[in-house]
């Protein structure tokens, strides 16, 4: 009996894994100020209230973010993380795709930290975001005695 070679239809693809959304940096970039547009022109909606009761709407300030650069491109932040981590950096190409996405973050951390700064958005949570909250170290000695071991 001979054996079986099996279903190999698999190898009849062309490609393997997920295209690339983004053919070029340029073009990466560009989709990238279109989310900044529609952030800009898509402001979060805002309660006006009035003695408990909600009397209309105002525009506040949309906070860009990685993940919602994400959303807006049809892709998850793993998809960004992963691409940024296959970069090969000898290629002129993928440091023109890190340079791209080394602005990008700079324009949307700078959009958040102005924000902030101007009071259209929460400074507590743009610093958290931004890794700027004050941080402190306490250290603390403890001394144990013989008295404190007996009382146990």
């Amino acid at each position: 009996m001979s054996a079986t070679k099996g279903n190999q239809f698999w190898k009849q693809r062309a490609t393997h894994g997920r295209e690339k959304i983004f053919k070029t940096p340029s073009i990466m970039l560009d989709a990238a100020y279109e989310y900044f547009q529609w952030a800009e022109s898509n402001p979060l909606n805002k309660a006006i209230t009035h003695q408990g009761a909600v009397t209309g709407y105002e525009g506040v300030m949309r906070a860009m973010t990685i993940k919602g650069l994400c959303i807006y491109w049809g892709v998850n932040s793993f998809y960004l993380n992963d691409f940024v981590k296959n970069l090969d950096l000898q290629k002129p190409e993928d440091k023109d795709f890190s340079q791209v996405i080394s602005t990008i973050k700079e324009i949307i951390e700078t959009q958040k930290f102005e924000g902030a700064s101007a009071g259209l958005l929460n400074a507590n949570i743009i610093a958290r975001d931004l890794g700027l909250s004050d941080k402190t170290e306490t250290e603390t000695t403890h001394r144990i005695v013989k008295a404190d071991l007996d009382a146990w």
